[in-house]
């Protein structure tokens, strides 16, 4: 499988601590391995796939969506605070 990110994703990662790094890692490791792990969005954001987890005591959300059951596209990475409104303006 191969996996892309957007820049924004890259940007976020970047400002990461390296122990968060790790713990980003083994969850990127259980989306490639089950894709379907996230939940599906509705609407504007239909094919996009929201996967929570905890990062230093705050909720953060992983957004991603597969093309065609062979790439993984790793969109964005971010707490849940105006995550959805950031979500929908990078999408457009």
């Amino acid at each position: 499988m191969k996996i892309f990110q957007s820049g924004s994703f890259a940007r976020k990662v970047k400002k990461l601590r390296p122990d968060e790094k790790k713990k980003l890692d083994l969850v990127i490791r259980k989306v490639i391995g089950n894709p379907e792990i996230g939940t599906e969005k509705k609407g504007d954001l239909k094919g996009v796939f929201i996967y929570k987890f905890k990062l230093q005591n705050l909720e953060y959300l992983l957004a991603y969506r597969l093309i065609k059951n062979e790439t993984l596209e790793l969109i964005m990475l971010g707490p849940h605070e105006n995550y959805y409104r950031k979500l929908k303006g990078h999408m457009k």
